[in-house]
Order: C-alpha cells, then structure tokens, then sequence
C-alpha cells in the first residue's frame, strides 16, 4: 500500500472514530438501533426471557463459536431463527465476506410479521455493530458516516478500526455502483 493510500485511509478512520467519540450513551446489554433492530450482548442473547419480553424473533450471532458464545439453532429450539457467524475481533478478519447475508439475513428477519431481530457478540460493540452497520447501508442506501451517526444516537458502540476500513470500502463500492446505476 502507497503512503499517501495509507495516510487517506488513516484520515478517514479518524473522521470515522470522532462520530463514534461523539457517542454520549452507556453501554448497556442491548439498544434498538432502527426499528426492531437490536444490537446487545452475549448475556442478552443468552437469557430467553430478556429475548421474549423484547419479542425477539431472529438472532444473528457474530461470534458464533466462539468462547462464552453457546448459541445455536438447537439452544433456541423452535422459538428463533438463528443464524452464526464465526467472527473474530481482530485487525486481521475479514468481515466483509459477511456483510451481504448477515445484512440479508437482518432484512428477512425484518420483513416476517412482528420481526425483530438482535445481533449479538461478546461485547455488542464491534463485531456486531459492524454487521448491523453494513445491514443499514445495503438495505436502506445509509453512508457509513449516516449510519454510524444514527446508531450511536441509540447505542454505544466501537468497531475495530479494521472493521471500520471493510465498513468504508462498502461505502465506497456501494456510491460507485450508485452513480452507475442510480436504482441501486
């Protein structure tokens, strides 16, 4: 990578993180971030009380397998969808190649009848704030910047600045296929 390429990349990912600064909220076990979309924690995800009280209908696990993660479709019988992704928080995972059916999974969840869905990781600030990002920007044409300013209205979260690079490269793929073709 050139040094000017590295010196942009690093500007933007400093422009990324003074809206994630700007977040003034607590973190807490789980937010709605959009409507019927939650993000929270692997204690939420794991207590099916919480889950049915806040009428949750698919869980989308971003840390699936991982340890303390004991989530599968035979822990959430019949009751939700589960689907599991086996993300790493590190500055070396590629999370992209997530995005498209995380994003699709997100978006089917929505669409049934009294929808709701929770993504989760460990923390509920990376891993699957990063696939709730990318949802928001493949299913409702938010920019990353637009997306992460609404969500930090309703959570506290901090993507990995690896994540955020996946993040702003979708960005940018998805302005360049718009300005192609504008229906996108």
């Amino acid at each position: 990578m050139s040094r000017r390429k590295e010196q942009k990349d690093l500007a933007l990912i400093k422009q990324v993180e003074l809206i994630l600064d700007s977040c003034t909220l607590e973190l807490t076990a789980v937010d709605e971030v959009w409507p019927n979309l939650y993000i929270g924690n692997i204690a939420v995800a794991q207590n099916k009380k919480t889950l049915s009280k806040l009428g949750i209908t698919h869980i989308l696990n971003a840390a699936h397998s991982k340890q303390g993660s004991i989530g599968d479709q035979r822990f959430y019988g019949d009751a939700y969808v589960y689907c599991g992704i086996p993300a790493e928080d590190s500055d070396h995972f590629d999370l992209s190649q997530y995005f498209k059916p995380a994003a699709d999974f997100i978006h089917k969840g929505l669409k049934k009848d009294h929808g709701k869905v929770l993504v989760h990781c460990i923390m509920g600030v990376s891993r699957s704030a990063t696939l709730a990002l990318a949802y928001l920007m493949l299913h409702h044409r938010l920019t990353l910047h637009d997306a992460l300013r609404h969500v930090v209205q309703k959570r506290a979260i901090y993507p990995n600045r690896n994540f955020l690079m996946l993040l702003h490269k979708l960005s940018e793929q998805l302005a360049f296929k718009r300005r192609l073709c504008p229906l996108l």
